[in-house]
């Protein structure tokens, strides 16, 4: 089943083209790797799938259906996009991770909060952790284990694990790939060596269209 198509689809800012008659159809579980030159429009067709940003022309389908036609809300709970630079909010960690819940109207799962915390190789209790108090590295695997509070379909990673250590960045690639395992379809940005050396399929995007593609077996 293909979970994300994009159909000739074209953006310009400020007057200036960024992407020109994009074609890219990710399959439901598959993993896709975009890389490319600085400025070369990767990031720009994450915000597009993410439906942050409309295009000029073209269409953006999720599971068949035009992603303009979808409630945006509940889009994005299936959609979710991860960035570099981790944006946490409120005093704690447990802030963060009782979001997700508190937006839904459900009860938090205290317990399911600190198996996430435990998925990225931090201790239960820095759930009561102040956000202040927390190293950057840290910061970026509360916000990707906020993202998993409520496992979604498609996740965007936007150069998630540039300036991390490499122990963090082994730890947060492992916990993607279970989920991937599990049927998380994939979309990375990334300029990472490790990464690529990784990745099972890349896309190499380079003045605005989507110039070679290339698999690992």
């Amino acid at each position: 089943m293909t979970e994300i198509n994009l159909k000739q689809v074209s953006l310009s800012l400020a007057g200036k083209p960024v992407l020109n008659a994009i074609d890219l159809s990710v399959e439901k579980g598959q993993w896709i790797t975009l890389t490319g030159p600085s400025g070369s429009g990767k990031s720009t067709i994450l915000k597009l799938i993410a439906n942050l940003i409309n295009p000029d022309s073209g269409i953006i389908f999720f599971q068949e259906k035009n992603i303009q036609e979808l409630d945006p809300i509940n889009y994005r709970r299936q959609v979710s996009y991860a960035v570099q630079s981790a944006q946490l909010f409120g005093k704690t960690v447990k802030d963060n991770l009782d979001f997700p819940y508190l937006i839904r109207k459900k009860a938090i799962d205290e317990k399911h909060e600190k198996s996430l915390l435990t998925a990225f190789d931090l201790p239960e209790d820095f759930l009561y952790k102040s956000v202040l108090d927390i190293s950057g590295g840290q910061r970026q695997r509360v916000a990707l284990a906020r993202n998993f509070v409520f496992p979604p379909q498609v996740l965007l990673l936007d150069e998630v694990t540039t300036g991390l250590d490499e122990l963090t960045k082994k730890i947060v690639r492992q916990v993607i790939e279970e989920n991937n395992h599990r049927g998380l379809t994939v979309i990375e940005v990334t300029h990472e060596a490790e990464d690529l050396s990784e990745a099972k399929k890349i896309y190499i995007v380079d003045k605005g269209r989507i110039q070679q593609e290339t698999a690992h077996e």
